[in-house]
């Protein structure tokens, strides 16, 4: 059985690590807060230039040779994360799909390479023998737009170039503050699907048809990736704030149990004290 002094110092232990998680909790929840306006301002405004493009309609691709078939024998995933820890299954569920991602492409015949951006999915990826080909931490820490486009600039290059057939991407979707769901989809080659929900609209098209697509498509393309971002940065805050609260009602609890236990031994020292004083004055 526990002494007093170390049910005491276990006491002190616990109420220490609830102001962290408590504080902890405070600021994930604020984040969450900025981040959830961020990415639900940009997702109307993604989707909308996406709809612009599919109603221009045409046969406009990235790729400068597209009326070639190319195999996906050179794949890129690009991978986001946190880059610190204690987010739930945030990191661990994304690392999971990339691997298994990363298991399908090899089985098909594919080369892989990986660009991880967050310091956790880096970190799982080097040692599973996948160095990321370059440092993207900023890009989960600032969410800066110039940032991520440079990314997306430099993955349209390669797809435009040849040197990849296609790009995947794997994250976290913001679904609410309890949920948080991994997607893997395709970036490019960028499909150019209907929107069903937003009605078709007459375009008054200047200079040309042809002009607008191909200043519009990369626009999008860039769009679509810096959504990512802020969807994958929303879902770590959620995430965090979930997992603070939960370690911070567990605390609590614990602490309560900690505290009856300490109160018990108390009582059951001063009971002891008693009877050997009543026992000591009876001889």
């Amino acid at each position: 059985m526990a002494s007093l002094k170390d049910i005491k110092n276990h006491i002190n232990s616990v109420a220490s690590t609830l102001k962290i998680t408590s504080a902890m909790k405070m600021v994930a929840s604020a984040k969450l807060h900025k981040a959830q306006q961020a990415v639900e301002g940009m997702r109307p405004y993604e989707a909308a230039l996406h709809t612009i493009l599919v109603q221009l309609g045409g046969n406009v691709s990235l790729r400068r040779d597209a009326a070639e078939e190319h195999p996906a024998s050179r794949v890129a995933l690009v991978v986001f994360s946190s880059n610190s820890s204690l987010c739930g299954g945030f990191n661990a569920n994304v690392i999971r799909a990339a691997r298994a991602a990363v298991s399908d492409l090899k089985a098909s015949g594919a080369s892989v390479v990986v660009y991880s951006v967050g310091r956790k999915i880096e970190e799982a990826m080097r040692s599973d023998g996948y160095p990321s080909p370059g440092d993207y931490r900023q890009i989960v820490a600032k969410s800066d737009y110039e940032q991520v486009s440079a990314l997306a600039s430099e993955l349209v290059a390669l797809y435009q170039d040849g040197r990849l057939d296609r790009v995947e991407i794997i994250y976290n979707h913001f679904v609410s503050t309890s949920t948080q769901k991994v997607i893997r989809e395709t970036y490019l080659p960028f499909e150019m699907n209907a929107r069903e929900d937003i009605d078709d609209k007459a375009f008054i098209i200047e200079p040309d048809r042809e002009t607008v697509l191909e200043e519009l498509l990369p626009k999008v393309v860039r769009l679509k990736l810096y959504t990512v971002v802020l969807d994958s940065v929303a879902s770590e805050h959620a995430a965090r704030t979930v997992a603070m609260q939960t370690a911070t009602e567990n605390g609590e609890e614990l602490l309560q149990s900690l505290t009856l236990e300490y109160n018990k031994s108390r009582q059951q020292k001063i009971t002891a004290e008693i009877l050997d004083l009543v026992g000591g004055s009876m001889q």
